[in-house]
């Protein structure tokens, strides 16, 4: 496993990150979660990622469990997690909310500080200004070491890093993938002047690029997309014309002689912007296959096959 700085925080995380999205708490058991971390420490891997909104809490309180079961040193591992607006609890966005968040996360965790604490948006007429004092704050506190942020325009993204007297986001979390590629416009270049580095989530685009769905079959029945707990955002890339440029992307794994999970994800973090891929897993040997992607790199002309592979494709 390799490791990247996160932006200008000092915080060195590994390239592939472990997440909790539609898994822990919802999709996958307790035992099964449990031997994921497991394998993810034994790849070493050291950023695990959470969010309060996910199952209601569940993949929290789920995560902060196994972390203490495993009694590994606090400072061994960088763990994250994420403020959503509006929350389940429902009153005004405030800093005092910002706050209560931070707490309630903290609780379900169960540990005293988070290593990052990624601040997702609240429509077009977000307080920025007040968020950034509320995050600056919990910082100022110790109950937050750094913050980044997920989701943000690029003009909210200019008005939180130009407010002064506030800290200073060190991270970026955006879902990029070969087949949602988005973020190569204007934000990366944004975070890049900043010095804030991309965390990216769904590097496998849900499973898609695990190479596991064919054009005209049904998915497997032990599948993602088989699943109605963890299904409800893959229909646009379950289309054929997608499954038909997986087809194609496979040949060139086989070519690489890695697997189709493997390549997706080198491909991801060809890019020095992205400090971390943040994978899902329903089962260990699924982290411990992703895991070896780290360190891999991808030839000029590799990469070139890889965008004839793609050529017409359209994520949207």
């Amino acid at each position: 496993m390799q490791y990247r700085k996160l932006g200008t925080s000092d915080l060195e995380v590994s390239e592939i990150a472990l997440g909790s999205w539609l898994t822990f708490g919802a999709g996958v058991n307790p035992e099964t979660a449990k031997a994921c971390v497991t394998t993810a420490f034994d790849s070493g891997i050291n950023f695990f990622e959470a969010a309060g909104a996910r199952g209601r809490g569940a993949a929290e309180t789920l995560l902060g469990g196994i972390l203490r079961d495993l009694d590994r040193p606090r400072d061994s591992y960088v763990l994250a997690t994420k403020l959503l607006f509006p929350a389940d609890e429902g009153g005004p966005l405030s800093g005092d909310f910002v706050g209560q968040q931070v707490d309630a996360s903290l609780q379900r965790l169960g540990t005293d500080y988070v290593d990052l604490y990624q601040c997702q948006p609240y429509g077009d007429d977000m307080p920025i200004g007040e968020i950034m004092q509320a995050l600056t704050r919990v910082v100022e506190s110790g109950k937050v070491r750094y913050i980044g942020f997920s989701g943000w325009r690029p003009d909210q993204i200019r008005t939180a890093m130009e407010t002064g007297g506030v800290v200073r986001f060190v991270s970026s979390q955006l879902e990029y993938s070969l087949l949602r590629r988005d973020i190569e416009t204007e934000v990366l270049r944004l975070c890049d002047g900043y010095g804030i580095s991309q965390i990216a989530w769904s590097p496998l685009a849900q499973g898609v690029l695990t190479g596991k769905y064919r054009p005209g079959d049904e998915p497997p029945p032990d599948s993602r997309a088989a699943s109605t707990a963890m299904n409800g955002h893959m229909a646009d890339y379950m289309r054929p014309e997608v499954l038909a440029s997986i087809e194609r992307l496979k040949g060139i794994a086989r070519h690489e002689d890695v697997p189709l999970p493997v390549l997706s994800l080198a491909w991801v973090l060809r890019s020095p912007a992205v400090a971390s891929a943040i994978i899902g897993a329903s089962k260990p040997e699924q982290v411990q296959q992703d895991a070896s992607a780290s360190g891999v790199a991808l030839s000029h002309r590799t990469l070139e096959m890889i965008e004839a592979a793609l050529a017409g494709y359209d994520p949207y």
